[in-house]
């Protein structure tokens, strides 16, 4: 049986071997978080485990295994049906639930039997969610980091984009699912639990060689709600600096593109305006509101960026980036991604 399974300690290293990643857990905790790559095939899905559960306790244990081997029984014979019936006899799939226990157990067990190559996470999900949490802790100081600096709107993502093609690149927002300012959220897309923001970051990193440059923007320690691990935080503000220079109008240039959805949604920009109420006050924000109303975005936005977002970063970039003072400076002359091209062509020359 010990064959069967696979240590979590291993996954960092040894992920890929693996065919099919199997989550057998209920949809709900699939959502809040899973090893990346992982498919739901839950063995009980949200309410049976409810059911199982609520007559565990009401009636007995028996009674609730009784019930839970057939809906078990009858969900994994539906998965083998409809998502792995035509692998062939090499397949290799790695299944785990929440505790490597029982859910696991007999998905393993039946895939074994029909004689593919399955094993099961040892530990589950929490031995897994361990590993994550000693990985990042044991990589972050390992990793040698050029931190991206810029004013809001110079395009510090846009020169991560371009960079990713030809050096390794650790982009903090798009793993976040958020811009990181008051204005940040994408549209039509929340930003996922902490948990899984920490998945997604472990898997980045295990891919990346950390004895080689790795590129992130400047961040503050939380990007939208959720936080960057201290571990990580700590050695990326330990960086070198690059910052990008760009005239406002540039600047102006590149948030009216990204933040496009949002201009377009009077509501929506007046309720977030409205957040800044604390400490700008009613009559700021009433004029802030005016102007998103009267569709005058390229004032608002260069007011925003005169009287929030500048001294916000004037304030904190030296205090949180230790060699800040010694950044080499580009500068990036328009909006268009040509550019940024030529920026990261620059930048990689001369690295």
């Amino acid at each position: 049986m010990s064959s069967a399974l696979f240590s979590p300690e291993l996954l960092g290293q040894d992920l890929g071997r693996f065919d099919c990643i199997i989550d057998a857990r209920s949809p709900a905790e699939y959502a809040l978080d899973h090893i990346p790559g992982a498919i739901n095939c839950p063995v009980l899905n949200n309410e049976e485990r409810a059911k199982v559960g609520t007559l565990y306790k009401q009636e007995s244990p028996f009674a609730a295994k009784k019930l839970g081997a057939a809906l078990v029984a009858k969900n994994i014979a539906s998965h083998l049906q409809e998502h792995f019936i035509h692998q062939p006899r090499e397949w290799r799939p790695l299944v785990y639930c929440w505790r490597g226990g029982e859910r696991s157990g007999a998905f393993a067990h039946i895939l074994q039997r029909i004689g593919w190559k399955a094993q099961q996470l040892q530990g589950g999900y929490q031995g897994y969610r361990r590993q994550v949490i000693q990985d990042l802790e044991k990589w972050a100081p390992l990793a040698k980091f050029s931190v991206i600096c810029g004013m809001t709107g110079s395009g510090k993502t846009r020169l991560l984009q371009a960079l990713s093609a030809h050096a390794q690149v650790l982009d903090l927002e798009g793993l976040a699912a958020h811009r990181g300012s008051v204005l940040g959220g994408l549209p039509d897309q929340a930003q996922p639990s902490q948990k899984m923001f920490e998945s997604r970051l472990w898997n980045a990193l295990r891919q990346l060689n950390l004895q080689q440059t790795i590129y992130v923007e400047s961040e503050s320690k939380k990007v939208g709600c959720l936080h960057i691990p201290d571990a990580l935080m700590d050695q990326i503000r330990q960086g070198n600096c690059v910052e990008i220079k760009a005239n406002r109008s540039v600047r102006v240039d590149v948030l009216m593109n990204e933040y496009a959805h949002l201009l377009s949604d009077h509501d929506e920009l007046h309720h977030i305006l409205s957040l800044l109420t604390q400490r700008y006050g009613k009559e700021q924000i009433a004029k802030w509101q005016q102007l998103a109303t009267e569709g005058r975005h390229p004032e608002l936005v260069e007011d925003l960026l005169i009287k929030h977002y500048d001294p916000a970063y004037q304030d904190s970039i030296a205090r949180n980036f230790g060699l800040y003072q010694n950044a080499r400076s580009l500068m990036v002359r328009s909006a268009e991604q040509t550019s940024y091209l030529e920026l990261a062509q620059q930048l990689l020359k001369s690295s």
